[in-house]
């Protein structure tokens, strides 16, 4: 991919993506918007194609790919509906893909099958009421006793807490050694404790599920502690990693979307006895938007293809989606303003890019972290 130019197979990929998301998905976007259903069979016909599995090897159901075509699928499925992208990206990278990276065989067998299949669809519950951007002073604790963990807390933001089948939590077993006392654990989420408090009724995205959840004396088997004890949010950080490189090609693939809209508009919408896109006023946006999508597309797949090598990642998987969610809110408005008043109405798609877009600015690591992360490299290096 780092030619330029996508291979045979990456082309295959985006040309699946955009037949089925034009038949399966966008006839369906704005009745899962404002009804806000997460659409299961979605989730299983994509698993069909193997875009639930992505970075799973084959041996456990997955299609064995990497992150260049991880990052192009949820490109892809960002530029019709944000919400299904975001699952998708969810789904692969935080879940299914800590399961694949920590997990032992007797993990993966029993779990990464299905949710490779997308037969099950997996949550990630890190974030807690007080636990945000500070992720490791966290409260929720893990007691061990009669070969079980017994796991008391509350999580927020559970992307996929209330329709999961498998999530991942994390709960300190160590409190006293705060960060470095935490552990993430395997837990199936018929089990008793699991509470689902509420669905968030959220701005944009509204299709893909994020809950709040209460733990309450929730029993885990001792074999499905992920990883070793005390490594969870060491390991978290590694996993975010790829998260970090998915979101940005999200935000990559909303903000084309959303410059299409707009190019299609211009096009179409006449004032003054003229076409809108004869303006220059409106070329410079379009121009503007444009270079700042080119610019994010090279920070996204330089990141996936230096994940793909094995590389440690941080900092060039921060500034791909520093810069790439940033720049997707500016097209995003850019697009709506060049829509005038009827880009603030649900008949134009660039409605809903607006709202979905702020999210990608927050989720899996703020603006602000990214920036402290960045600054952090920066000064380590040089």
């Amino acid at each position: 991919m780092f030619g330029f130019e996508l291979d045979e197979q990456l082309k295959l990929i985006q040309h699946t993506i955009r037949e089925f998301a034009e038949n399966e998905i966008v006839p369906n976007i704005l009745k899962w918007d404002e009804e806000q259903i997460f659409p299961r069979e979605i989730f299983t016909k994509l698993g069909e194609f193997g875009f639930m599995g992505i970075l799973v090897p084959e041996e456990f159901g997955g299609a064995g790919l990497g992150y260049t075509h991880y990052a192009l699928i949820v490109e892809e499925l960002a530029r019709y509906d944000p919400s299904i992208s975001l699952s998708v990206a969810a789904h692969n990278g935080l879940c299914t893909n800590h399961i694949n990276l920590f997990g032992n065989q007797k993990q993966k067998e029993k779990y990464l099958i299905n949710l490779a299949q997308g037969k099950w669809i997996g949550a990630w519950c890190l974030t807690e009421p007080t636990s945000g951007s500070d992720a490791g002073s966290l409260k929720s604790i893990a007691r061990k006793e009669n070969g079980k963990y017994i796991i008391n807390g509350s999580k927020t933001f559970a992307t996929h807490g209330s329709v999961g089948e498998v999530a991942i939590v994390f709960a300190k077993t160590n409190p006293d050694k705060k960060k470095k006392g935490i552990s993430a654990f395997i837990v199936e989420t018929n089990s008793p404790g699991y509470i689902v408090l509420k669905k968030e009724n959220k701005l944009g995205c509204r299709a893909s599920d994020t809950a709040q959840l209460s733990l309450e004396n929730l029993e885990v088997p001792e074999e499905n502690l992920l990883g070793k004890e005390d490594e969870g949010f060491m390991n978290a950080l590694q996993v975010l990693q790829g998260g970090r490189i998915s979101i940005a090609a999200m935000a990559l693939g909303l903000a084309e979307g959303a410059f299409e809209a707009a190019l299609k508009y211009s096009k179409q919408r006449e004032q003054f006895g003229e076409l809108i896109s004869e303006f220059q006023g409106i070329q410079f946006k379009l121009a503007d938007m444009k270079t700042w999508i080119e610019a994010a597309r090279l920070l996204v797949y330089r990141a996936a293809y230096l994940k793909d090598q094995g590389k440690d990642v941080t900092y060039e998987a921060s500034i791909a989606k520093l810069y790439a969610s940033e720049v997707a809110v500016k097209i995003t408005e850019q697009s709506l303003q060049i829509h005038g008043g009827y880009g603030f109405t649900k008949d134009f798609p660039v409605e809903k890019f607006y709202r979905d877009v702020k999210l990608t600015t927050i989720g899996e690591g703020t603006s602000e972290i990214q920036r402290l992360i960045i600054a952090k490299s920066i000064l380590n290096q040089f």
